[in-house]
């Protein structure tokens, strides 16, 4: 219990709600043809989340050592309030979100799924992975996802902010 009211206290103060790309809103396998990426697979619950998350004033941002052309379009389909690209170090840009969004990284949430989101995750107010995340993130982080990357694992991290945060008092639609 006393681990549950403290990831509570976490939840109510999530404003951003950071996600990488590859491995959790994907499954993290690429199609490729001869000149390059041409197909990436989102799951349609993980783009609700993200309306759900606005229409609670909690904005989603993506970063990703990517850049996707794929990825972008589904961003601005989905409504992702920012999209960072490029990004080798994530944890560097931790800074740069807490200005441009006006938050402290404890009101920041962040599901990654492997090495290079190490960093970050350790440095968030709530951090999780999906279930098929590597196994050093699932011994450290807040939550372990019982969905796997790519599968609902980012909507299933999305309810359970939403759940601890405002309880019955959720604007679902």
């Amino acid at each position: 219990m006393k681990k549950l009211n403290k990831i509570q206290s976490k939840c109510k103060k999530i404003k951003i709600v950071l996600t990488d790309v590859d491995g959790v809103l994907t499954d993290g396998g690429r199609y490729y043809s001869p000149k390059g990426e041409i197909l990436k697979k989102f799951h349609t619950r993980d783009g609700m989340g993200i309306n759900i998350l606005l229409r609670n004033a909690i904005k989603t941002v993506i970063i990703t050592k990517e850049n996707s052309p794929i990825t972008n379009k589904w961003a601005k389909d989905m409504n992702v309030s920012f999209v960072y690209k490029n990004i080798q170090h994530k944890e560097k840009e931790l800074s740069k979100i807490c200005r441009k969004f006006k938050v402290s990284s404890n009101q920041i949430a962040y599901i990654g799924d492997d090495v290079n989101d190490t960093k970050l995750l350790s440095s968030v107010g709530l951090s999780a992975t999906p279930n098929d995340g590597i196994f050093t993130l699932k011994k450290t982080v807040d939550f372990v996802c019982k969905n796997n990357g790519g599968s609902g694992a980012f909507r299933e991290f999305v309810d359970y902010i939403l759940k601890l945060n405002f309880g019955k008092n959720i604007k679902w639609y």
